[in-house]
């Protein structure tokens, strides 16, 4: 590497030794690296802030709008004091006393409604989630910018920012800021299977067009997984790649080993 920075175009030759011409092409090589670095994770993380601010205002709306199912119908109530009255007027006093005053304290809501509402609530909290990550990732990307090369001569300068960089690898910052992204995805995954679950026992013919609509969601998005694994030359890389990369999965036969082995522990527990 050396040779080729010495060699290289970019190097101010003129009045510098071997040593200083080969820590200015340093950092000169660095700088554009690193930019380009920057530029895509706080892209990435702006992308990450954006859509999990309209997605959590869409998730609130659709929880405000379930919340009616876990809370007695007021109306309910009203009804039944009002038939009371009506049958008190007729002359029916003892038909009062066969029905509970208040139909709200025998009332409660039904497995499926709290499911439904517990995983939409998932959903929001996951959302946020990488929403925070992804305000974290921008700070961690700051303090990485502002802090990498100091002060000092060129070569300690050098140094320094190599010293950052290499701290980049060893505590895997890729992998975390690639979370986020991910975190996003499932949060939409959990949405989909509430609003499906909640549509499917109002109005199944409505449901189908959800369920189908989110199956394919996964279905497409599992394909990019498995292209983007096969080849490191496939265009369609995502996050979930990435971090499968990192964790060991980067090929095909990677992955079906990994399924194997997780299925055979889950067997055995």
């Amino acid at each position: 590497m050396s040779d080729v920075l010495k060699d290289s175009t970019i190097a101010v030759k003129g009045g510098k030794d071997v040593r200083s011409r080969f820590w200015a092409t340093h950092m000169r090589v660095a700088e554009e690296s690193e930019g380009e670095f920057l530029e895509r994770h706080n892209s990435d993380m702006d992308i990450v802030l954006f859509f999990s601010g309209l997605f959590s205002a869409v998730n609130t709306s659709f929880i405000i709008s379930m919340g009616t199912d876990l809370v007695a119908d007021p109306s309910d109530t009203t009804n039944a004091l009002l038939t009371q009255l009506v049958q008190i007027g007729l002359g029916n006093l003892s038909a009062p006393g066969t029905t509970p005053a208040v139909p709200a304290s025998t009332w409660s809501p039904s497995s499926i409604d709290i499911w439904t509402q517990a995983i939409a609530y998932a959903s929001l909290s996951v959302s946020l989630l990488a929403a925070f990550g992804a305000v974290m990732g921008k700070q961690w990307l700051g303090y990485y910018k502002a802090s990498r090369y100091g002060h000092g001569s060129p070569e300690d300068r050098g140094r320094r920012r190599q010293m950052k960089m290499d701290g980049l690898n060893v505590w895997h910052f890729e992998a975390v800021v690639h979370l986020f992204p991910v975190l996003l995805q499932f949060s939409l995954l959990l949405f989909g299977i509430s609003i499906s679950a909640d549509l499917w026992y109002q109005q199944r013919s409505t449901a189908w067009v959800v369920v189908a609509t989110v199956v394919f969601g996964v279905l497409f998005h599992s394909f990019t997984i498995l292209a983007s694994l096969s080849s490191t030359a496939c265009p369609y890389q995502t996050p979930s790649s990435a971090v499968l990369r990192l964790c060991g999965v980067d090929s095909m036969s990677s992955l079906y080993a990994s399924m194997a082995t997780l299925s055979s522990l889950t067997f055995n527990i």
